[in-house]
C-alpha cells in the first residue's frame, strides 16, 4: 500500500532542467514537517531525487514536464514514495547498496562514487563512515549541492505544525544550514566521528543547496556548510 499524497507547492523551476516540490509528510499525530523532492530534466527524461508523492493535480504538471525515467534515494532514511513512483512510471531505482529502513524497491542501479551521475554533468558524493547509507548529489552546472537528512537550510518552517516545531528546537535545529542532529546521533560509528566526510564534503565546487526538508540556499551554501561543521566539530582552524 503507498503511503498518501500530503500538502504540497506547485513544482518550481530552480535552474535551468531543475525543478523542486515544497512538501509535507505527517510523521506521527500532530507532527507535521516540510519534505522537498528535486526534478532532473534532461532533455525528454526525468529524474526523481527525494521522491515525495504529488497529487494528482502535481502528477499530471509533473508527466507536462517529460518521462520520469529514474528514481534516486540518496538517504536510508527516505524512500516512503519511492515504491509509487516505480511502479507508476516502471522507472529505474538507484541508491546505495545496504538499505534497511525501506528495503524496497529493488536497486536497479548502486550509487557510489564511482558511478556515473544520473544527469550529464553529476556526481555522488558518499559520506564513507556513516552505519548507515547516506548520500549526496552535485549538480556541477547549477553548482547545486542535493542532500537529504544530513544537511538542510532552514529559513522558516512552511508545512511545520507547532508541535513539529517545538521538536526541531529541542533537537539543536536553528534557522540556517544545519547538519541533521537526529541523523547524525544515528549514522555515526560507537566511539567514531562524522567530521572527516563533512571535511570531504568541503572540498566540492558548489555554492547552492536544497535538503530533504528546509529550504533552497541559493548563494553561499558552502560557505554556511564549513561555518556550521567548524561549530559542530569544535574545530578551531578554517576548514
Amino acid at each position: 500500500m503507498y503511503s498518501p499524497a500530503f500538502p504540497h507547492q506547485d513544482i518550481q523551476e530552480l535552474f535551468p532542467d531543475v525543478f523542486w516540490v515544497h512538501g509535507s509528510v505527517r510523521v506521527g499525530p500532530g507532527m507535521r514537517l516540510n519534505r522537498n523532492m528535486l526534478i532532473l530534466r534532461e532533455g525528454r527524461e526525468l529524474t526523481l531525487v527525494n521522491p515525495i508523492r504529488l497529487s494528482d493535480a502535481g502528477l499530471v504538471d509533473l508527466d507536462a514536464l517529460g518521462d520520469v525515467a529514474r528514481v534516486v534515494r540518496l538517504g536510508d532514511f527516505h524512500g516512503a514514495d519511492d515504491q509509487f513512483y516505480v511502479d507508476r512510471y516502471q522507472c529505474l531505482f538507484w541508491a546505495q547498496a545496504g538499505q534497511s529502513n525501506y528495503p524496497e524497491p529493488g536497486i536497479d542501479v548502486l550509487v557510489d562514487e564511482a558511478s556515473p551521475g544520473p544527469v550529464k554533468h553529476s556526481e555522488f558524493f558518499v559520506f564513507h563512515n556513516a552505519r548507515y547509507p547516506e548520500s549526496a548529489l552535485l549538480l556541477h552546472r547549477s553548482r547545486l549541492l542535493i542532500t537529504t537528512d544530513s544537511l538542510q537550510y532552514h529559513k522558516e518552517w512552511t508545512h511545520f505544525s507547532p508541535v513539529s516545531k517545538l521538536a526541531f528546537r529541542f533537537l539543536g535545529f536553528h534557522r540556517g544550514m544545519n547538519i541533521g542532529a537526529p541523523w547524525l546521533k544515528r549514522v555515526t560509528p560507537k566511539g567514531g566521528s562524522m567530521q572527516h566526510d563533512f571535511e570531504r564534503l568541503i572540498e566540492l565546487d558548489f555554492d547552492a543547496l536544497v535538503g530533504a526538508h528546509g529550504q533552497v540556499l541559493r548563494m553561499g551554501a558552502k560557505a554556511a556548510v564549513r561555518t556550521e561543521v567548524r561549530n559542530l566539530f569544535g574545530l578551531e582552524a578554517e576548514i
